[in-house]
């Protein structure tokens, strides 16, 4: 399979976030609710231009060849299990998805700290670029440890030298949640029982950075009596958070995520923890000028946020919401009503008409 335009596209994409200050950044969370519905939600962001996605509809049986740096077709898998998502770029680079056994996938960008394996021609027949990770376990497991099982078989390469390296957040329907990073070329999972994930520096680093933030809690902060009877007071709700990162680095964005998620209310169903979870990452959407150094030239006109689409999933009931930058509405995909024995490969506009739509009230 050659290298399309598109394909290169993409290379360009990833290796120009080492040139300029601005990257595609990811936020993700998970919650549970008290019927134990599972819920995995992320944001993905990119400033420097439409990454054109698509939702996707995989059929069981459906087969596709991994690509490799050098245009020889990679990796043959075929789906066992259906799933939706969302690509980037190119159909096949799904990003975020949901298969029938309730498994989630996600690729996150993480530069500077994984590294792969060098591509060897000799071994291209289980060799597959990053971003097909995601839909060839979407496609092939049911469980996070079928996942690790089977990561060794594979051979994971950049598309290109040039790129930067991806990490990956798996989980189940049982609760467990893995992050799969790959350093030295060789697989490394972590168990992620905070259920949270950003991007660089690594997963354990992130975890160890969240105790710099032993002093924050939830509400106000106790009046602090000084000498002389001066007394300190809140100025308003929310004093206990005060010291909170409010950048959109990965770091900050990791230690928000982990006490907003810790924070928020436990919802009875998965229903109702889905659209609590678009409401919290409402805090990480990213608006478009505040990556962009105007040395690098304009600002992209045809993409109004960073954030270009946030989804969400419910593991229990199997189903796969999203979100866009141009239209906030949220939209969802059932996959208990898709015959993935019958329907064929599915590729769609997450939009139909790129513009929010704006309800104008009529007042009598």
């Amino acid at each position: 399979m050659k290298l399309t335009r598109k394909l290169i596209t993409f290379a360009v994409i990833l290796s120009a976030t080492v040139l300029s200050d601005r990257a595609i950044a990811c936020t993700g969370i998970s919650l549970v609710s008290r019927d134990s519905s599972i819920v995995l939600a992320r944001t993905c962001e990119w400033g420097g231009s439409y990454l054109d996605s698509r939702y996707v509809i995989v059929p069981r049986g459906y087969t596709q060849n991994a690509m490799t740096p050098s245009g020889a077709p990679g990796l043959e898998f075929t789906a066992k299990y259906g799933y939706a998502g969302i690509s980037v770029v190119q159909d096949q680079f799904v990003t975020e998805g949901l298969n029938e056994a309730g498994l989630s996938a996600g690729l996150f960008f993480f530069p500077g700290y994984g590294s792969y394996e060098k591509f060897d021609a000799a071994q291209s027949a289980s060799t597959i670029v990053d971003v097909q990770l995601v839909a060839w376990i979407l496609g092939s497991f049911a469980t996070v440890d079928e996942v690790i099982g089977a990561i060794g078989q594979l051979h994971v390469v950049a598309l290109s030298a040039d790129t930067q390296t991806a990490h990956w957040r798996i989980g189940d329907a049982s609760g467990r949640q893995v992050v799969l990073e790959i350093v030295g070329g060789r697989p490394e999972f972590h168990e992620n029982e905070l259920g949270v994930l950003t991007n660089s520096p690594g997963f354990q680093w992130q975890m160890t950075n969240l105790n710099n933030y032993v002093n924050l809690y939830p509400g106000n902060a106790r009046p602090n009596r000084l000498a002389d009877g001066i007394i300190l007071n809140s100025f308003g709700a929310g004093t206990g958070f005060r010291g909170i990162p409010g950048d959109v680095t990965p770091p900050s964005r990791f230690v928000r995520a982990a006490f907003y998620k810790a924070t928020a209310p436990q919802y009875a169903t998965g229903f109702e923890t889905v659209k609590e979870t678009f409401q919290i990452l409402n805090n990480f959407d990213i608006p478009v000028g505040i990556e962009h150094n105007p040395a690098d030239g304009p600002l992209p006109e045809n993409v109004p946020s960073a954030t270009q689409w946030t989804t969400s999933s419910d593991l229990k009931a199997l189903r796969f919401y999203y979100r866009t930058a141009w239209n906030s509405t949220i939209r969802c995909i059932d996959l208990k009503t898709v015959r993935f024995d019958r329907i064929g490969f599915v590729s769609e506009p997450l939009d139909r008409v790129m513009d929010q739509p704006v309800e104008f009230i009529k007042v009598r």
